[in-house]
């Protein structure tokens, strides 16, 4: 059996993102991909890339990472309210002035997705890695996503599994023969418990079958490290509420 770990949306907490790494190596799982969003709201961004880098991890370009490494316009959310999209603007700013030059390079070259193929005896597999979703990197697929508005997402295109993150709430569902799946936050869960988050996809023979995985750590201590930087206390709160 083949087994991928699938990671996204670590948001520059590189000690939400060390315990995935650990959970995974204890696994005995040697492939692992990470569906993007490595910077904003943790102290820690330049770290976090560079933990990945050093692990050669295949990465896409979250919509967080894009507007880091094109220095986009940060435009305000419909579902925001003033408060906090004055702690957003004011989090990605202090991003965009402290991670480095050479790690916005490296973002910039990271692709929106990757199609990966398996051979198995009952025939080929086919697995579509995306950030948010096969038409865009922002936008939000949540569990009670239609079925038939899915499919309509993917067009022509055909896939037996595909996986997303950005929503930061994890699931796995089918949609006709396809397996859904977001791997929910590393580092920014909006689930309760708030635990680190990612997905393991096994692939056998016969089926491709998925598990979410959770991971604690010390939440807190990155909580105090938060209210210690210059980013708002806002993402500090967010993470111990």
């Amino acid at each position: 059996m083949t087994q991928l770990a699938i990671i996204s949306d670590i948001h520059a907490n590189i000690t939400a993102l060390k315990a995935v790494l650990t959970d995974i190596d204890n696994r005995g799982i040697s492939q692992v991909y990470c569906l993007g969003d490595l910077v904003d709201f943790a102290p820690w961004g330049n770290e976090v890339i560079s933990l990945i880098r050093s692990r050669n991890i295949p990465c896409l370009l979250g919509n967080h990472d894009e507007r880091i490494a094109f220095d986009q316009a940060i435009v305000p959310l419909a579902h925001q309210d003033e408060i906090e999209s004055a702690n957003r603007k004011q989090a990605i700013e202090w991003s965009k002035r402290t991670i480095t030059r050479e790690n916005k390079q490296w973002l910039a070259q990271c692709p929106y997705q990757l199609e990966l193929s398996f051979k198995t005896k009952s025939g080929l597999k086919q697995v579509l890695l995306v950030h948010a979703s096969p038409r865009s990197n922002d936008e939000y697929i949540f569990e009670s996503h239609a079925e038939a508005a899915l499919l309509d997402m993917l067009g022509t295109r055909k896939t037996d599994a595909l996986f997303m993150g950005h929503t930061h709430c994890s699931y796995v569902k089918r949609a006709s023969d396809m397996l859904i799946v977001n791997c929910g936050s590393v580092g920014r869960s909006k689930e309760k418990d708030k635990q680190a988050t990612y997905a393991v996809l096994h692939i056998d023979d016969e089926a491709l079958h998925a598990e979410i995985v959770k991971v604690g750590y010390p939440v807190r201590q990155v909580a105090e490290a938060i209210y210690d930087s210059d980013i708002p206390d806002f993402y500090g709160d967010f993470l111990l509420r």
